[in-house]
């Protein structure tokens, strides 16, 4: 049967059908095949896949995404963000990194975040001289933090997957979302000094003070959601639902830009996006039973035990095969199909969970900037209107600089654990770990 499972799935890939219904449909031709008379758990496994109350965040979180777009919080953080780093030659390209990082730390989503911030700066960066292309790539890439900065949907999938504390993954994404984001706006300016670009990008930027007013519900957002988490107030499936609420009154009483007409396309939009989620979760949750009722977490497990002897060596190896497995299988499924087999291993090796979770979610994001399946870059393609072929080029620079992120995020554990630690009170982490 684990022959089977891999080669329809993979048959499935070769064929461009969509992920879930490759993975859902490898499961059910498997047990048809092997198992007949088993065929009535599928659906009691894909029931079991979506029954657990921390997914209940998925839908909230990318709903309250959505609405922050059209309730035009999305365009006062832009300005806010200008106002603090629009000043300098390529400023606009880092208002980008930063919008998104602030944006980042209520939606939970990257294909959010890409089309709420693309949708108001991909169009400024073309009018002040970019190429369309570096605009795409560049929202693209930023809109990775999404699932990086907490609320992340990824962290609550494998926090689920692998029985790991939300919170703590939540506050463990902080520092390595903060690392990522300030080399990404480091790089753009050193970029585009040695390009040219962007040397009147200051243009029609607000004072900091006066865009920080404009934007004061909006940056009060994330400290509610996050704060009340980290401070016992609610759990993070409930302020998923404080997020939407908070969005709404915002939009519609405060800014005044949400309107009823505009709440049905929000629903419906977001409806859409989370069915595919769960629709991808419960596909998945029906495979990782079956690979697991046939003993193959175990067997890798072990493999990985006796080739990679250190653990500095198990993470090299697994960064390769997460970067690779990234680019051909969605997020949510590579977690949920991954997670409970290489958890027991790191644990083996003595690598912390809520490390090795964000080590895994960072690694697979890159998977939504790399072709040929980065849903990043087919929402940054539709709103820039060009093609994924042409801004390969300018798409490498990017993904090499959040490669040497992922780098030091997984050989230097305590920026990930330091934090925790502090909020959470665990155990003080060891050394740094590398290649032995």
């Amino acid at each position: 049967m684990p022959f089977t499972l891999l080669f329809t799935m993979l048959v499935g890939f070769a064929l461009s059908v969509s992920i879930a219904v490759s993975i859902g449909g490898a499961a059910v031709l498997g047990m048809a095949l092997f198992e007949p008379r088993q065929l009535i758990l599928a659906p009691k496994e894909m029931f079991t896949a979506i029954d657990k109350f921390p997914l209940a965040a998925i839908p909230f979180f990318i709903l309250a995404g959505n609405l922050m777009e059209t309730g035009g919080i999305s365009r006062r953080l832009v300005e806010f963000a200008k106002s603090i780093v629009g000043g300098v030659q390529g400023g606009l390209p880092m208002t980008c990194v930063l919008t998104c990082m602030i944006f980042a730390a209520v939606s939970g989503s990257s294909v959010a975040t890409t089309f709420a911030i693309g949708a108001i700066l991909i169009p400024a960066l073309v009018q002040h001289g970019y190429p369309r292309t570096y605009a795409a790539a560049l929202q693209a890439t930023s809109a990775e933090l999404g699932v990086v900065i907490p609320p992340s949907i990824p962290m609550i999938l494998f926090g689920v997957s692998a029985e790991v504390s939300i919170g703590e993954l939540f506050i463990a994404g902080v520092l390595p979302g903060i690392l990522i984001g300030s080399v990404l706006m480091l790089f753009v300016h050193l970029y585009c000094r040695w390009k040219g670009w962007g040397k009147n990008d200051g243009e029609g930027r607000s004072p900091v003070l006066k865009a920080a007013a404009n934007a004061g519900w909006a940056l009060l957002m994330p400290v509610i959601i996050l704060g009340g988490i980290y401070g016992g107030v609610f759990t993070p499936t409930e302020a998923s639902v404080v997020a939407v609420f908070y969005a709404l009154l915002v939009g519609c009483l405060i800014h005044r830009e949400l309107g009823w007409r505009d709440l049905l396309p929000v629903l419906r939009k977001s409806v859409i996006s989370s069915a595919v989620i769960m629709f991808i979760i419960a596909n998945a949750g029906l495979f990782a039973f079956l690979i697991t009722r046939a003993g193959i977490p175990e067997a890798i497990g072990q493999w990985l035990t006796e080739v990679l002897q250190s653990p500095g060596w198990f993470l090299l190896g697994v960064n390769a095969a997460l970067f690779v497995i990234g680019m051909f299988i969605e997020t949510s499924a590579a977690i949920i199909v991954l997670a409970p087999i290489l958890v027991p291993v790191a644990a083996h090796f003595g690598i912390d969970p809520v490390h090795f979770g964000i080590i895994m979610v960072v690694n697979l994001a890159m998977g939504m900037i790399t072709p040929p399946f980065g849903v990043n870059l087919f929402a940054a393609c539709t709103v820039a209107r060009v093609s994924l072929d042409q801004i390969i080029r300018h798409l490498v620079p990017f993904v090499l600089v959040v490669l040497s992120c992922l780098m030091v995020i997984t050989y230097v554990p305590w920026l990930s654990l330091w934090l925790r630690d502090l909020v959470f009170a665990a155990p003080a982490i060891g050394p740094v770990i590398g290649p032995q």
